[in-house]
């Protein structure tokens, strides 16, 4: 991805820059000028431009700022905890929104992206694009299409984001003359999306050159497209996509699930690439790391006792986690846990960075601290667990040199994992069980199958998706979709594990109830919107 970032320098000096072109919401008609035809007289120069859409794998990834303000939509769900109380971005934010979601409000929601400076911003650059490529452009049909499917996929990229939060939105596929438009059905909305990929997928190729590798792909434009009829409920689309990813043969699941999200192997269908370097680079792990990394303001969340208990035995056995559930002097049964839970979760006896985690009161490798105890946690736990999935276990000097890891937005589990869902809704329960089979099968997890069906076989596709993905911003917008998230996510708490000395206490880490109103299935439109928009309506949740 190095090699495709945007020259921002070079575009500035052409007189022309992606974010200054007219703002088309304000109802400013588009208008030629020099530097808009000069960018067209060059290719290297409309690569760069397409190049600026490529960032947006960054903004709205999880090392990235978008999705939730920067903090982990996981923080919304059962699975993780902030350790923070003082309000803030990776800090009290999600703690407040949990318990207190009534703060939730058309101006007031961290995890809307309906403003000029995200998503419809983002929009409005892609569609410009459009409108000059038709303009200008005297390349190649080849070239011109090339073009044009990467920057549709990135359109559909962005409306996804939209749509999973408000169902049907405004939808834009040139610049407007005014800023009243209404907002589509979610159906139609879905329909805008599915085009978009689809012509994506007709037009770019199974893989790139050396010098273009990073770009967007068939394949991930098909995987794009059956993560997103899920969430529309067009079930054999999202199972013909998935199919597509598959028979394309480029894909398949690595031997390690430590490795699967790393990038860079065969497993990951469309990633965005970091350099330590010469940039760009991100600070995940100075959020997250331990304070025994050396670095003190990390560890501002934590995986929770019920992720935990989420993961099965070896044998695929669940785990009976009662004696836990007190106060004992009986070590949990960390060891006895699949693989995937230590390669996503520091834990008492764990190693990491080659020291040996305690994770309790006044521990030195990993402290525990109670929530409540401090404004802010300060590379403390309040779970007794720390986040080891996407931390980079190489990058010993946390303080001084930010990360580089890549971020793979998509990678093949998930859509063996789509289509599993899909077949299952198709009533193709044999499917189903062999395509989550195949992902418990991988030869470093190495699990027994599932032989459930119905309701229970559901069930188990959940935690298994819940497990296989965790922290990769998938589970609180699926419960959404599922439309759980009232069920599951009301009136509970989340807990840890307090260690005092050989002492495990379970502790309850929240000290209020959360809370999942129906409404926020639905996301609400921001006042600025309605107050410049006259066909705009607010949803019926919101009125």
């Amino acid at each position: 991805m190095k090699k495709i970032i945007l020259n921002i320098t070079l575009l500035l000096a052409l007189g022309f820059a992606i974010s200054s072109c007219n703002d088309w919401l304000d109802g400013v008609e588009q208008t030629s000028t020099v530097s808009d035809e000069i960018v067209w007289q060059d290719e290297s120069y409309v690569d760069k431009y397409v190049n600026a859409f490529y960032t947006f794998l960054n903004k709205y990834g999880q090392f990235g700022e978008a999705q939730f303000s920067g903090s982990l939509t996981e923080g919304l769900t059962d699975t993780f905890k902030y350790g923070s109380v003082a309000l803030g971005h990776r800090a009290g934010h999600p703690n407040n929104y949990v318990t207190n979601p009534d703060v939730i409000s058309p101006d007031g929601c961290l995890y809307s992206i309906w403003t000029e400076d995200l998503a419809y911003g983002n929009i409005r650059q892609m569609n410009q694009f459009l409108v000059l490529q038709k303009k200008y452009s005297k390349f190649s049909v080849e070239k011109n299409e090339l073009w044009e499917a990467q920057v549709r996929f990135f359109r559909a990229y962005i409306y996804f984001q939209l749509a999973k939060r408000h169902g049907g939105v405004i939808l834009y596929d040139n610049i407007p003359e005014s800023n009243d438009k209404a907002r589509s059905t979610a159906a139609e909305t879905w329909q805008f999306i599915a085009d978009d990929l689809d012509y994506a997928a007709a037009k770019l190729p199974k893989g790139w050159d050396v010098t273009n590798k990073g770009r967007v792909t068939k394949g991930a434009a098909y995987a794009l497209k059956s993560r997103a009829m899920l969430y529309a409920e067009r079930w054999l689309d999202a199972y013909n996509a998935a199919d597509e990813v598959e028979k394309l043969e480029l894909y398949d699941l690595v031997d390690d699930y430590a490795d699967a999200w790393k990038g860079s192997n065969v497993e990951s269908i469309l990633e965005f690439d970091y350099n330590q370097a010469t940039g760009p680079s991100h600070s995940f792990d100075q959020w997250y790391v331990p304070a025994s990394d050396g670095y003190n303001y990390g560890a501002t969340g934590t995986p929770t006792q019920e992720m935990v208990e989420c993961y099965e035995d070896k044998n695929g056995n669940k785990v009976d986690w009662t004696t836990w559930h007190s106060t004992t002097t009986d070590t949990p049964p960390y060891s006895e846990l699949e693989p995937r839970f230590a390669a996503t979760v520091i834990y008492r006896g764990s190693t990491w960075k080659g020291k040996v985690m305690d994770c309790s009161v006044g521990g030195l490798n990993g402290e525990f601290m109670s929530y409540r105890e401090q404004a802010y946690s300060f590379g403390k736990t309040t779970t007794g667990y720390f986040l080891r999935k996407l931390l980079d276990e190489k990058l010993l000097d946390v303080e001084n040199i930010l990360s580089s890891q890549a971020w793979v937005e998509i990678r093949f589990a998930e859509v063996l994992l789509n289509k599993a869902e899909a077949a299952y809704r198709l009533n193709r329960i044999g499917e189903a069980q062999s395509l989550m089979n195949r992902v418990r099968g991988r030869k470093g997890v190495n699990l027994p199958g599932k032989s459930s069906s119905g309701d229970t076989w559901f069930k188990d596709y959940r935690n298994e998706r819940k497990v296989e993905l965790a922290y990769e911003g998938h589970l609180f917008w699926d419960m959404r979709r599922w439309k759980l998230a009232h069920i599951e996510y009301n009136n509970y708490r989340c807990h840890g594990i307090k260690i005092t000395n050989n002492t495990y206490e379970y502790v309850d880490c929240d000290g209020l109830d959360r809370k999942f109103p129906q409404k926020l299935y639905v996301l609400p439109i921001p006042t600025l919107e309605l107050n410049t928009n006259a066909l705009i309506e607010q949803y019926d949740e919101w009125k």
